[in-house]
């Protein structure tokens, strides 16, 4: 293999003869800036894939050396003739030539980078094409209004026509971005382009091309006006029924994907015309057009098509939810997701449940036996409407939209009052509550205090109890953490003397769980118990249980004993910290475990701010002295180490 001559680099005088300090210092960073630059250039020429990879990343460093002309002259065209490198060594160029604009003379010399980016924009891998992409915008932001309808315009309109398809994709994402700046002769250019790249033969071009047709539409409209969605318009005769060959079924999946993010642009944009002035008739009946497309969706041959419509319905609704006779067909749409044959289809609508219901629009209520459209004409909200499918979702025949139906059902209650939670919500959600999967009952705990604030739970408290005992025994020790995680939430919910009644004795026994995060779950649950209820409560209720603790023969146990008292004591008065837990403590630093003396000298470091002065030279100095003299190790380095917190904490508290 013939051997390369790198680019030449004039090289720094390096003589420090005469020269003041600051400009030797100043000289030698030259000189180091150069070096880097030499070995970078060499490293690009290189055989090793690594080595031209972080050069291709150090570009900036290499056009700082070279300086402005250079870079231009010799840096970009060396990189512009390298295109035909590995795909990693391309991304790193590709991203590192948006950082160049101001090595190459600043904007009105950008137009110089668009060479080695335009070639970087036809090449197969879709990683190098999008870094290409978004350094391509960064220079466009730049470039000024003659270079821009210059060289990027007729960039882009080469890279639209070019009969490599990579080229192609890349000029459906670029076309809509460049829009804004272009001469009008030039925007209708675009626009036949664009709608060239819709009916493109290759399938991946045309799902580019879908994906930012909505865009594309609202740029249009913010650019050129309301009049193009006229009845001879450029949106109405040239894109719109673009959008309608793309979301019929003749085409691939990958790009009926698109229908519904599209739908819901077009919905946003015709919702901000219709708050500015009423719809002319041309955009109702675009309206009319769209909507049917949307609804369409809900019954694609696809699984991955429903889903997507699923996932994204509640964009939908509040795109078109203002606009004409939209909502009362959207709705009965929305509810077919919910009863979708596939589950995954289910999951996806349900977990939307809560934005779709929060719409403020009003629709056409349905007979509750039939699901059909009332004949009455009656008009109720859609939290109304929607609230009387929840109870045949309690008993999906998948956990998975169980699970979800029970993150956002109680989310319905502030929308729907408390007389309508009361009467259509709280009967589902007593059936969550009773559900076979604990993830069900799990997420419906994690998720009440929506409902409180509407109804609270006094309603509910009898069917909690059973599911958070129930949840507390699981045999998986993650939905045991995550309702040990909730309990504070629970006890704020539940009130003061049933949550002592009932699950106080519960809290304490997760400190004799197997799981090590269980119990450390469980310490600092009490500590929050205890700023919840107050000193009096947690000594009443959960000192007793500890206190006992204390003498279970697993070292385990007595050590989390340890860790809950010190817990504790940081959110207990002064009083109290001092006269109940102190000498619980104090009398486990001559356990037989190093580790549980170890942890009580930690335990003292943290409870001796809380006891005061006092306390710490009578009781808390003493015993630490002792622990400094352990036979341990650990145990001498924890002691000494809250010994000397202590003592500078106190020492400057005196001062």
């Amino acid at each position: 293999m013939q051997e390369v001559e790198p680019m030449e680099i004039t090289p720094i005088d390096d003589s420090t003869k005469n020269v003041p300090e600051a400009a030797v210092d100043q000289t030698m960073v030259a000189s180091s800036d150069e070096d880097e630059a030499r070995q970078a250039i060499d490293m690009l020429r290189g055989d090793d894939i690594s080595g031209r990879v972080a050069a291709a990343n150090k570009l900036e460093t290499v056009a700082a050396a070279l300086g402005e002309q250079r870079t231009r002259e010799e840096l970009v065209p060396f990189l512009t003739d390298g295109v035909d490198d590995e795909d990693e060594v391309l991304m790193a160029i590709a991203s590192s030539l948006g950082k160049l604009v101001n090595h190459v003379g600043g904007p009105d010399h950008a137009s110089s980078l668009l060479p080695p980016l335009e070639l970087l924009l036809t090449v197969e891998e879709n990683t190098v094409r999008e870094a290409a992409s978004e350094s391509a915008q960064k220079v466009a932001d730049v470039l000024p209004q003659e270079a821009f309808q210059g060289a990027y315009a007729e960039m882009i309109a080469r890279l639209a026509t070019k009969e490599w398809f990579t080229a192609r994709i890349s000029a459906a994402g670029l076309i809509a971005f460049s829009y804004e700046r272009l001469t009008v002769e030039q925007r209708k250019e675009s626009i036949t382009n664009f709608a060239a790249l819709c009916v493109d033969d290759t399938p991946m071009v045309r799902r580019v091309a879908s994906q930012f047709l909505g865009e594309m539409f609202r740029t249009v409209v913010r650019v050129d006006g309301r009049e193009t969605l006229a009845e001879d318009g450029v949106l109405t005769t040239e894109l719109v029924p673009l959008y309608e060959k793309l979301a019929s079924n003749e085409q691939p999946d990958s790009v009926r994907l698109q229908t519904t993010e599209n739908c819901a642009l077009f919905g946003e944009v015709l919702t901000a015309l219709a708050n500015e002035n009423p719809l002319t008739e041309s955009e109702v009946s675009l309206v009319k057009i769209l909507v049917p497309l949307i609804v369409a969706t809900i019954d694609d041959r696809s699984w991955r098509v429903r889903w997507t419509a699923a996932s994204k319905f509640a964009g939908v609704i509040a795109a078109f939810s203002a606009l004409p006779d939209a909502i009362d067909s959207l709705v009965p749409a929305y509810e077919k997701l919910l009863q979708d044959p596939e589950a995954e289809v289910r999951t996806a609508a349900t977990f939307n449940l809560a934005e779709v219901a929060s719409c403020e629009a009003m629709v056409q209520a349905s007979s509750a036996a039939s699901g059909e459209e009332s004949a009455e004409g009656a008009r109720i909200s859609v939290a109304e409407r929607l609230v009387k499918r929840i109870t045949s979702l309690t008993e999906d025949d998948s956990e998975h939209v169980r699970a979800a139906l029970a993150m956002v059902a109680t989310q319905l209650a502030p929308i729907l009052g408390r007389d309508a939670t009361i009467s259509h919500l709280v009967p589902p959600v007593l059936l969550l509550l009773r559900d076979a999967a604990s993830e069900v009952r799990l997420n419906l705990i994690s998720s009440l205090s929506a409902l409180n604030e509407v109804i609270g739970v006094d309603l509910l408290s009898q069917s909690l109890l059973p599911a958070i005992l129930d949840l507390a025994q699981d045999g998986k020790w993650r939905i045991r953490l995550a309702i040990i995680e909730h309990v504070p939430m629970l006890a704020q919910q539940l009130g003061r003397d049933f949550f002592s009644e009932k699950l106080s004795s519960l809290c304490v026994g997760w400190l004799g769980d197997d799981i090590s995060s269980i119990r450390s779950a469980a310490a600092q649950s009490l500590k929050e118990l205890t700023a919840l209820f107050g000193s009096e409560w947690a000594v009443e209720y959960l000192l007793p249980a500890i206190s006992d603790i204390r003498f279970h023969k697993s070292y385990l146990r007595r050590l989390t004993a340890v860790q809950a008292c010190t817990l504790m004591s940081t959110v207990m008065d002064p009083e109290t910290a001092l006269l109940e837990l102190l000498p619980l403590v104090l009398e486990m630093a001559t356990d037989t475990v190093p580790n549980i003396r170890f942890n009580v000298a930690k335990g003292l470091e943290k409870m001796g701010p809380v006891c005061g002065r006092s306390a710490y030279e009578s009781q808390i100095r003493p015993v630490l002295s002792i622990l400094i003299e352990d036979e341990d190790r650990d145990v001498q380095f924890f002691a000494l180490t809250a010994s000397k917190s202590l003592d500078a904490k106190f020492d400057t508290a005196n001062k």
